[in-house]
């Protein structure tokens, strides 16, 4: 019966995806969830409602997919920030940001994003994902959903990702015995990621680097974050242009890994080097 109806859905929205000058847009709400105890910190309720409002710009995002039958464009949408939201406030100095952009028929993907005041241009020809598709379906909007599941090896520079374990420890200091809270970040080796697609727009396209479905996936849910589709407009008579971006330091996706992970160690040892300077004004 599911099998009939997956036909069904194909022949209906055959009829628009053969039309001329076929195009859609999409638009996504991206989530991303963290501790609420902030790694066992000793905040107040107040406190933490400010951090919080500081970080929403990096929490919340919206997102914008345009697509035809073989290419799709996918970027983050520009807003005014709300007043009390922090622009600058970033991770590490991570701006992220930038396109996206696929090729499903050539298998082609181009990412334009700047990290640390550079800009990139990253290339990679993708394998067909390893989905594994599953009957179970659920409504997204108007549109009926299909559930499809991968497990991917984790990069380790994806903070939504990571895992916080936090412990407490004595630690002596001239006499006097203080708590310290050691925060450790444990990356894990693979994730779990969910993805909710629908064959009523055979468009093998989705949010970030996610593609290779039977239809345009509406929804994923990868570690601490969820990004789902809000809205959907066909065939409207304002085309968005779907073209490879240019701008940025042509690189392979393994160096710029290599880029960002060698980063990411050296920001580790400057951090290191100021807490030594401070000496003991850190355990207070």
């Amino acid at each position: 019966m599911k099998g009939l109806v997956t036909v069904l859905l194909l022949c209906v929205s055959g009829t628009v995806f053969s039309q001329t000058n076929f195009q859609g847009k999409a638009i996504y709400q991206s989530k991303t969830t963290i501790d609420p105890n902030f790694g066992g910190r000793q905040l107040s309720e107040e406190r933490k409602k400010q951090v919080l409002q500081r970080m929403k710009s990096i929490l919340e995002k919206t997102y914008v997919l345009n697509f035809n039958r073989s290419k799709s464009i996918y970027k983050e949408e520009e807003k005014l920030e709300a007043p009390g939201t922090d622009k600058g406030f970033r991770f590490g100095g991570f701006t992220g940001g930038g396109i996206i952009y696929k090729d499903f028929k050539e298998r082609k993907l181009l990412e334009s994003t700047e990290f640390f005041g550079k800009k990139f241009l990253i290339s990679e020809n993708r394998e067909q994902p390893t989905w594994e598709l599953g009957e179970e379906t659920k409504q997204i909007g108007d549109y009926t959903c299909f559930k499809a599941t991968m497990v991917k090896k984790a990069t380790g520079f994806d903070w939504g990702n990571l895992r916080r374990r936090g412990r407490a420890t004595k630690v002596k200091r001239d006499t006097s015995t203080v708590k310290k809270v050691t925060k450790n970040l444990e990356v894990p080796k693979e994730v779990l990621v969910t993805a909710w697609y629908t064959p009523e727009i055979p468009v093998s396209s989705g949010p970030g680097n996610y593609w290779g479905l039977p239809g345009l996936i509406l929804e994923i849910n990868e570690g601490r974050t969820t990004i789902l589709c809000s809205e959907i407009i066909m065939n409207s008579s304002e085309k968005a242009e779907i073209k490879e971006p240019v701008k940025g330091k042509k690189i392979t996706r393994e160096k710029y890994n290599k880029v960002v992970k060698e980063k990411m160690e050296e920001m580790r040892e400057r951090f290191r080097n100021r807490r030594g300077d401070r000496g003991g004004r850190n355990f207070r």
